[in-house]
Protein backbone atom coordinates (compact mmCIF):
# COMPACT_ATOMS: atom_id res chain seq x y z
CA UNK A 1 0.00 0.00 0.00
CA UNK A 2 1.57 3.59 -1.07
CA UNK A 3 0.86 5.89 1.50
CA UNK A 4 3.93 8.27 1.13
CA UNK A 5 2.16 10.61 -1.36
CA UNK A 6 1.91 14.24 -2.10
CA UNK A 7 0.92 17.29 -3.91
CA UNK A 8 2.73 20.26 -5.10
CA UNK A 9 1.22 23.84 -3.66
CA UNK A 10 2.10 24.97 -7.30
CA UNK A 11 -0.49 21.52 -8.56
CA UNK A 12 -3.31 23.16 -6.12
CA UNK A 13 -2.76 26.93 -7.76
CA UNK A 14 -3.00 25.30 -11.11
CA UNK A 15 -6.32 23.29 -9.90
CA UNK A 16 -7.78 26.34 -8.65
CA UNK A 17 -6.27 28.86 -10.96
CA UNK A 18 -5.04 31.20 -7.82
CA UNK A 19 -3.20 34.30 -8.39
CA UNK A 20 0.60 33.95 -7.06
CA UNK A 21 1.36 37.23 -5.10
CA UNK A 22 5.05 36.31 -4.05
CA UNK A 23 6.90 32.85 -4.73
CA UNK A 24 8.31 31.54 -1.71
CA UNK A 25 12.14 30.04 -1.83
CA UNK A 26 10.37 26.49 -2.76
CA UNK A 27 7.97 26.95 -4.62
CA UNK A 28 8.60 24.64 -7.23
CA UNK A 29 9.04 21.99 -4.94
CA UNK A 30 6.99 22.41 -1.69
CA UNK A 31 4.33 20.08 -1.14
CA UNK A 32 1.45 19.09 1.12
CA UNK A 33 1.54 16.11 3.07
CA UNK A 34 -1.48 16.15 5.39
CA UNK A 35 -5.36 16.92 4.55
CA UNK A 36 -6.17 19.75 6.93
CA UNK A 37 -5.65 23.05 6.31
CA UNK A 38 -5.52 26.19 8.93
CA UNK A 39 -7.15 29.67 9.70
CA UNK A 40 -4.69 31.09 11.86
CA UNK A 41 -6.82 33.36 13.72
CA UNK A 42 -5.21 32.07 16.94
CA UNK A 43 -1.42 32.63 15.89
CA UNK A 44 -2.25 35.81 15.18
CA UNK A 45 -2.83 36.51 19.28
CA UNK A 46 0.47 34.57 19.76
CA UNK A 47 -1.35 31.04 21.10
CA UNK A 48 0.85 28.48 19.14
CA UNK A 49 0.36 25.34 21.34
CA UNK A 50 -1.08 22.51 18.62
CA UNK A 51 -0.07 25.04 15.45
CA UNK A 52 0.68 22.24 12.53
CA UNK A 53 3.25 24.22 9.85
CA UNK A 54 2.26 21.47 7.59
CA UNK A 55 -0.77 23.03 6.99
CA UNK A 56 -1.74 25.32 4.37
CA UNK A 57 -2.89 28.60 5.89
CA UNK A 58 -6.18 30.37 5.23
CA UNK A 59 -7.22 34.16 6.03
CA UNK A 60 -10.51 35.46 5.19
CA UNK A 61 -12.55 38.30 5.58
CA UNK A 62 -12.76 37.90 9.37
CA UNK A 63 -9.03 37.70 10.25
CA UNK A 64 -8.75 40.64 8.03
CA UNK A 65 -10.82 42.88 9.57
CA UNK A 66 -9.48 41.88 12.86
CA UNK A 67 -5.80 42.43 11.78
CA UNK A 68 -7.16 45.95 10.39
CA UNK A 69 -8.19 47.25 14.23
CA UNK A 70 -3.82 46.39 15.10
CA UNK A 71 -1.29 48.74 14.34
CA UNK A 72 1.75 48.42 11.92
CA UNK A 73 3.99 46.68 14.12
CA UNK A 74 1.30 44.74 15.91
CA UNK A 75 0.44 43.16 12.19
CA UNK A 76 4.15 42.86 10.94
CA UNK A 77 4.53 41.03 14.42
CA UNK A 78 1.43 38.96 13.77
CA UNK A 79 2.81 37.66 9.98
CA UNK A 80 6.47 36.89 11.17
CA UNK A 81 5.53 34.88 13.90
CA UNK A 82 3.24 32.68 11.09
CA UNK A 83 6.16 32.67 8.56
CA UNK A 84 8.69 32.30 10.45
CA UNK A 85 7.39 28.97 10.82
CA UNK A 86 7.71 26.80 7.46
CA UNK A 87 4.55 26.86 6.51
CA UNK A 88 3.88 25.82 2.68
CA UNK A 89 1.85 28.73 1.71
CA UNK A 90 -0.41 30.98 3.26
CA UNK A 91 -3.78 32.09 1.18
CA UNK A 92 -5.95 35.32 1.19
CA UNK A 93 -9.94 34.54 0.10
CA UNK A 94 -12.00 36.55 -1.83
CA UNK A 95 -9.58 38.30 -3.84
CA UNK A 96 -8.85 40.86 -0.42
CA UNK A 97 -6.31 43.51 -0.33
CA UNK A 98 -2.82 42.37 1.09
CA UNK A 99 -1.21 43.90 3.96
CA UNK A 100 2.03 45.68 3.34
CA UNK A 101 3.43 43.74 6.39
CA UNK A 102 2.45 40.28 5.06
CA UNK A 103 4.07 40.53 1.61
CA UNK A 104 7.50 42.03 3.70
CA UNK A 105 6.76 39.18 6.21
CA UNK A 106 6.92 36.67 3.00
CA UNK A 107 9.95 38.06 1.18
CA UNK A 108 11.43 38.25 4.43
CA UNK A 109 11.08 34.42 5.28
CA UNK A 110 10.99 33.28 1.51
CA UNK A 111 7.18 32.01 2.15
CA UNK A 112 4.86 31.68 -0.77
CA UNK A 113 1.87 34.12 -0.95
CA UNK A 114 -1.17 33.51 -3.01
CA UNK A 115 -4.78 34.59 -3.17
CA UNK A 116 -8.20 33.11 -4.21
CA UNK A 117 -11.66 34.80 -5.64
CA UNK A 118 -13.43 31.95 -3.62
CA UNK A 119 -14.48 32.79 0.13
CA UNK A 120 -12.75 31.22 2.87
CA UNK A 121 -15.72 28.17 2.94
CA UNK A 122 -15.64 27.70 -0.54
CA UNK A 123 -11.56 27.33 -0.94
CA UNK A 124 -11.54 25.05 2.38
CA UNK A 125 -14.17 22.88 1.71
CA UNK A 126 -12.80 22.64 -1.81
CA UNK A 127 -8.93 21.93 -1.15
CA UNK A 128 -9.92 19.10 1.47
CA UNK A 129 -11.72 17.64 -0.66
CA UNK A 130 -8.95 17.72 -3.50
CA UNK A 131 -6.25 16.79 -0.76
CA UNK A 132 -8.43 13.73 0.33
CA UNK A 133 -8.86 12.14 -3.22
CA UNK A 134 -4.95 13.08 -4.05
CA UNK A 135 -3.23 12.08 -0.38
CA UNK A 136 -5.06 8.53 0.16
CA UNK A 137 -3.25 5.75 0.40
CA UNK A 138 -3.75 3.57 -2.41
CA UNK A 139 -3.27 -0.56 -3.34
CA UNK A 140 -3.29 -1.86 -6.73
CA UNK A 141 -5.20 -5.07 -7.46
CA UNK A 142 -5.42 -7.65 -10.37
CA UNK A 143 -9.17 -7.61 -11.86
CA UNK A 144 -11.45 -5.95 -13.50
CA UNK A 145 -13.58 -2.75 -11.99
CA UNK A 146 -17.14 -2.39 -14.24
CA UNK A 147 -20.36 0.40 -13.09
CA UNK A 148 -23.07 -2.02 -13.59
CA UNK A 149 -26.65 -0.60 -12.59
CA UNK A 150 -24.49 2.70 -10.88
CA UNK A 151 -22.90 -0.26 -8.52
CA UNK A 152 -18.95 -0.37 -8.93
CA UNK A 153 -18.33 -4.45 -8.97
CA UNK A 154 -14.72 -5.41 -8.63
CA UNK A 155 -14.03 -8.85 -10.35
CA UNK A 156 -11.39 -10.64 -9.72
CA UNK A 157 -9.64 -14.24 -10.39
CA UNK A 158 -7.04 -16.37 -11.65
CA UNK A 159 -5.67 -14.88 -15.35
CA UNK A 160 -7.53 -16.29 -18.04
CA UNK A 161 -10.65 -16.86 -16.14
CA UNK A 162 -12.78 -14.57 -18.19
CA UNK A 163 -13.32 -11.54 -16.52
CA UNK A 164 -12.30 -9.21 -19.45
CA UNK A 165 -14.60 -11.31 -21.63
CA UNK A 166 -17.24 -10.82 -19.52
CA UNK A 167 -16.14 -7.25 -19.24
CA UNK A 168 -17.04 -6.88 -22.62
CA UNK A 169 -20.28 -8.52 -22.34
CA UNK A 170 -21.76 -6.30 -19.75
CA UNK A 171 -19.91 -3.32 -21.59
CA UNK A 172 -22.38 -4.81 -24.70
CA UNK A 173 -25.35 -4.67 -22.30
CA UNK A 174 -24.56 -0.89 -21.50
CA UNK A 175 -22.77 -1.08 -18.28
CA UNK A 176 -19.15 1.14 -18.18
CA UNK A 177 -15.72 -0.21 -17.56
CA UNK A 178 -13.47 1.89 -14.94
CA UNK A 179 -10.78 -0.40 -15.71
CA UNK A 180 -9.20 -4.06 -16.78
CA UNK A 181 -6.03 -6.00 -15.33
CA UNK A 182 -4.70 -3.28 -13.14
CA UNK A 183 -7.07 -1.78 -10.61
CA UNK A 184 -6.02 1.48 -8.13
CA UNK A 185 -7.86 1.45 -4.98
CA UNK A 186 -8.09 4.35 -2.64
CA UNK A 187 -9.59 4.28 0.63
CA UNK A 188 -10.76 7.91 1.46
CA UNK A 189 -12.91 7.56 4.95
CA UNK A 190 -14.38 4.49 4.84
CA UNK A 191 -15.17 4.35 1.69
CA UNK A 192 -12.85 2.41 -1.20
CA UNK A 193 -13.00 4.57 -4.69
CA UNK A 194 -11.70 2.61 -7.82
CA UNK A 195 -9.38 3.73 -10.73
CA UNK A 196 -7.49 2.40 -13.84
CA UNK A 197 -3.51 3.57 -13.99
CA UNK A 198 -3.32 6.60 -16.69
CA UNK A 199 -1.52 4.44 -18.95
CA UNK A 200 -4.16 1.89 -19.65
CA UNK A 201 -7.00 3.49 -19.30
CA UNK A 202 -10.27 2.98 -21.30
CA UNK A 203 -8.28 -0.39 -22.74
CA UNK A 204 -9.11 -3.68 -22.53
CA UNK A 205 -6.93 -6.98 -23.38
CA UNK A 206 -8.93 -10.23 -24.66
CA UNK A 207 -7.16 -13.44 -25.44
CA UNK A 208 -7.33 -14.06 -28.96
CA UNK A 209 -8.04 -10.75 -30.17
CA UNK A 210 -5.19 -8.44 -28.15
CA UNK A 211 -5.91 -5.01 -26.56
CA UNK A 212 -9.09 -2.50 -27.36
CA UNK A 213 -9.60 0.98 -27.08
CA UNK A 214 -13.21 0.56 -25.26
CA UNK A 215 -13.75 3.92 -25.45
CA UNK A 216 -13.47 4.69 -29.55
CA UNK A 217 -15.15 0.91 -30.16
CA UNK A 218 -18.16 1.65 -28.14
CA UNK A 219 -18.36 5.26 -27.32
CA UNK A 220 -17.82 7.32 -24.31
CA UNK A 221 -20.84 5.81 -22.95
CA UNK A 222 -19.08 3.19 -22.06
CA UNK A 223 -16.63 3.94 -19.94
CA UNK A 224 -15.86 5.81 -16.85
CA UNK A 225 -13.04 7.13 -15.28
CA UNK A 226 -13.92 6.00 -11.32
CA UNK A 227 -16.23 4.46 -9.01
CA UNK A 228 -17.05 3.23 -5.09
CA UNK A 229 -16.47 -0.48 -4.67
CA UNK A 230 -19.80 -2.12 -3.79
CA UNK A 231 -19.21 -5.46 -4.34
CA UNK A 232 -16.52 -7.86 -4.84
CA UNK A 233 -16.38 -10.94 -6.85
CA UNK A 234 -14.59 -13.93 -7.15
CA UNK A 235 -14.26 -15.99 -9.94
CA UNK A 236 -13.29 -19.33 -9.30
CA UNK A 237 -13.33 -22.91 -11.21
CA UNK A 238 -16.00 -24.93 -10.83
CA UNK A 239 -15.17 -27.97 -8.59
CA UNK A 240 -17.18 -30.80 -8.95
CA UNK A 241 -16.40 -32.05 -4.97
CA UNK A 242 -16.76 -28.67 -3.38
CA UNK A 243 -20.02 -28.08 -1.67
CA UNK A 244 -21.78 -24.48 -3.29
CA UNK A 245 -24.50 -22.33 -1.25
CA UNK A 246 -27.45 -22.72 -3.57
CA UNK A 247 -30.21 -20.63 -1.24
CA UNK A 248 -27.51 -17.79 -0.60
CA UNK A 249 -27.98 -17.55 3.18
CA UNK A 250 -24.04 -17.48 3.33
CA UNK A 251 -23.57 -13.75 3.50
CA UNK A 252 -19.42 -13.23 2.49
CA UNK A 253 -17.21 -10.33 2.96
CA UNK A 254 -13.77 -9.49 2.08
CA UNK A 255 -11.30 -6.46 3.78
CA UNK A 256 -9.67 -4.25 1.58
CA UNK A 257 -8.06 -1.64 3.02
CA UNK A 258 -9.54 -2.32 6.37
CA UNK A 259 -12.81 -2.05 4.72
CA UNK A 260 -15.54 -4.31 4.70
CA UNK A 261 -17.05 -5.55 1.42
CA UNK A 262 -19.60 -7.94 0.52
CA UNK A 263 -18.21 -10.43 -2.02
CA UNK A 264 -19.63 -13.25 -4.09
CA UNK A 265 -17.80 -16.48 -5.45
CA UNK A 266 -19.06 -17.28 -8.72
CA UNK A 267 -17.84 -20.71 -9.90
CA UNK A 268 -16.94 -20.55 -13.35
CA UNK A 269 -17.62 -23.34 -15.84
CA UNK A 270 -18.79 -23.70 -19.51
CA UNK A 271 -21.58 -22.61 -20.65
CA UNK A 272 -22.37 -20.31 -17.80
CA UNK A 273 -23.78 -16.81 -18.85
CA UNK A 274 -20.72 -14.91 -16.26
CA UNK A 275 -22.59 -11.64 -17.89
CA UNK A 276 -26.08 -12.19 -16.26
CA UNK A 277 -24.76 -13.83 -13.44
CA UNK A 278 -22.64 -10.65 -12.54
CA UNK A 279 -26.12 -8.70 -13.02
CA UNK A 280 -27.62 -10.27 -10.94
CA UNK A 281 -25.17 -10.42 -7.85
CA UNK A 282 -25.29 -6.48 -8.30
CA UNK A 283 -28.91 -6.05 -8.59
CA UNK A 284 -29.38 -8.94 -5.10
CA UNK A 285 -26.64 -6.86 -3.64
CA UNK A 286 -28.33 -3.39 -3.66
CA UNK A 287 -31.49 -5.05 -2.74
CA UNK A 288 -29.75 -6.51 0.64
CA UNK A 289 -28.75 -2.63 1.17
CA UNK A 290 -31.96 -1.71 1.21
CA UNK A 291 -32.79 -4.77 3.45
CA UNK A 292 -34.51 -6.78 1.19
CA UNK A 293 -33.20 -10.11 1.64
CA UNK A 294 -34.58 -12.55 -1.03
CA UNK A 295 -32.78 -15.65 0.21
CA UNK A 296 -33.71 -15.27 3.90
CA UNK A 297 -37.22 -14.33 2.83
CA UNK A 298 -37.53 -17.80 0.98
CA UNK A 299 -36.05 -20.00 4.26
CA UNK A 300 -38.62 -17.93 6.09
CA UNK A 301 -41.50 -18.74 3.71
CA UNK A 302 -40.78 -22.63 3.96
CA UNK A 303 -40.67 -22.41 7.85
CA UNK A 304 -44.40 -21.08 7.86
CA UNK A 305 -45.28 -23.53 5.31
CA UNK A 306 -43.91 -26.42 7.31
CA UNK A 307 -45.37 -25.20 10.59
CA UNK A 308 -48.75 -24.95 9.05
CA UNK A 309 -49.06 -28.23 7.42
CA UNK A 310 -47.11 -29.88 10.34
CA UNK A 311 -49.60 -32.14 12.52
CA UNK A 312 -50.26 -31.17 16.32
CA UNK A 313 -49.96 -33.36 18.94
Amino acid sequence: MNTDRSVKVKDIVDKFQMEVIFEGKDYETETLTITDVNRPGLQFIGFFDYFDPRRLQIIGKSETTFLKSFSSGERRKCFEDIFRHEIPALVISRNLDVFPECLEMAKKYGRTLLRTGHTSVEFTSMTIDYLNHELAPVITRHGVLMDVYGEGVLILGDSGIGKSETAIELIKRGHRLVADDAVEIKRIGGTLFGTAPELIRNYLEVRGVGVIDVQKLFGMGAVQDSTQIDLVIQFEKWADDKYYDRLGLDERFTSIMDVRVPMSVIPVSAGRNLAGIVELAVMNNRQKKHGCNSAHDFVNQIDSYVDCHTPQD
